[in-house]
């Protein structure tokens, strides 16, 4: 797929938020906001935005997913055409690849040959956060600062369909005091998979756990990624498992949302008593 070229750094990108961020991490969008601010872009959002279809897409309901797409593109579609904004960006994988990737489908099934073209048009200027602040804003470091360790799981979406892993890691070098550890079997899906995760629970679960006992084997004391869906699974499987690493959006990473250190907090050992307790003391 074509990505447009800027003859000028852009200055204003219209943000898709994507449901869950809206819905369950708003700290994830909010990050996104000042990352893009920071680095002197302004901001749009679209406040009748709404989902990009992908859930339904992904269970075959084509019908269903395409008016979901036509929403989208007459929500988007007049901001890139009129000049109001530069670009669209995602702080997801996924949903950045349903809407660049998947929309051109949908419109060539149903052959409507305009839709199709304005389709493309928007996949051009669509960009996951990382891939917009890396390739297009030339960034490496955003300034931001984190003692720990991190190991880096590159979600599907993102690695394979977007082809998008070496800006995030490289954002991820940027960040001082930060340690990146490999994490063994990096390219292994966690298991989440959206509709995959509620029809294949059992896969799921066992695909889940064999990323958790990754991040335990290499140490980390977090898992830096770019979906929060996938966030959401490896992070209820590392409860489950008791396993204290846990996986943050790589946008509150970049940001500073996390305070000064991933590891938690040592607790001081108990007082030991000067004689051995007795009853009555």
């Amino acid at each position: 797929m074509h990505k447009a070229t800027f003859e000028q750094r852009p200055n204003r990108v219209a943000l898709f938020v994507t449901c869950m961020v809206d819905m369950l991490y708003p700290g994830v969008g909010i990050a996104t906001c000042e990352l893009l601010e920071k680095n002197n872009v302004e901001v749009v959002f679209p406040e009748e935005q709404t989902c990009c279809g992908q859930p339904a897409f992904n269970a075959g309901y084509r019908n269903e997913a395409r008016k979901l797409a036509r929403r989208f593109l007459s929500i988007f579609g007049p901001l890139v055409e009129n000049g109001e904004v530069d670009a669209i960006v995602a702080p997801s994988g996924s949903c950045a690849t349903m809407t660049s990737h998947f929309f051109e489908v949908l419109f060539e099934e149903s052959r409507e040959e305009e839709l199709r073209r304005q389709a493309e048009r928007l996949a051009s200027v669509t960009f996951e956060l990382t891939e917009f602040l890396v390739d297009v804003l030339g960034l490496a470091n955003t300034g931001a600062r984190l003692q720990g360790k991190a190991a880096y799981h590159p979600c599907c979406h993102l690695y394979r369909e977007l082809g998008v892993d070496d800006q995030p890691r490289k954002l991820l070098d940027g960040v001082e005091g930060l340690e990146v550890v490999d994490l063994p079997h990096a390219d292994d899906c966690c298991g989440f998979g959206g509709l995959f995760s509620i029809k294949n629970s059992g896969i799921s679960a066992a695909m889940g756990r064999a990323k958790a006992r990754s991040a335990q084997q290499c140490g980390a004391d977090a898992i830096a990624l770019c979906d929060v869906s996938c966030m959401t699974h490896i992070n209820g499987i590392l409860s489950r498992e008791g396993i204290s690493c846990r996986a943050h959006h790589i946008a509150e990473i970049l940001n500073n949302h996390l305070g000064n250190s991933l590891r938690p907090p040592s607790q001081p050992e108990p007082q030991q008593p000067d004689h051995p307790r007795r009853w009555g003391d």
